[in-house]
């Protein structure tokens, strides 16, 4: 998809619609949207749109940008069978494993479980 020019955009855009209505638009910028006269937020990509609605489709192959033919998803592997959890620190261990340890060195077990 190739990047659309703010500056040439605009211009175009100002200049066609000064073309359609008799008078240039105000066109109020906030971001990355643009509100041509108080209307509706839009995109730079809209604005490219709008130029090529306005000029009857003459200025849409300078702005609009040109469409890639889509490519085929890559096939999916295969879902690998999901491993026990284990907790990071503790050598590798299963929390039941890691419970089983602690309580075989004298731990008691949580609140709750006891």
């Amino acid at each position: 998809m190739s990047k659309l020019n703010k500056e040439e955009v605009l211009q175009q855009l100002n200049d066609a619609y000064l073309a359609k209505h008799g008078k240039a638009p105000t066109i109020e910028q906030k971001g990355s949207w643009f509100k041509v006269d108080g209307g509706k937020s839009l995109r730079l990509g809209d604005l490219a749109e709008m130029v090529s609605e306005l000029t009857g489709g003459a200025a849409a192959a300078d702005t609009a940008p040109k469409a890639e033919p889509k490519k085929s998803a890559p096939a999916k592997k295969a879902a690998a069978p999901k491993k026990a959890a284990k907790a990071s620190g503790n050598g590798g261990l299963s929390p039941k494993q890691l419970w089983a340890q602690k309580l075989a060195q004298g731990s008691t077990l949580p609140r709750g479980q006891r």
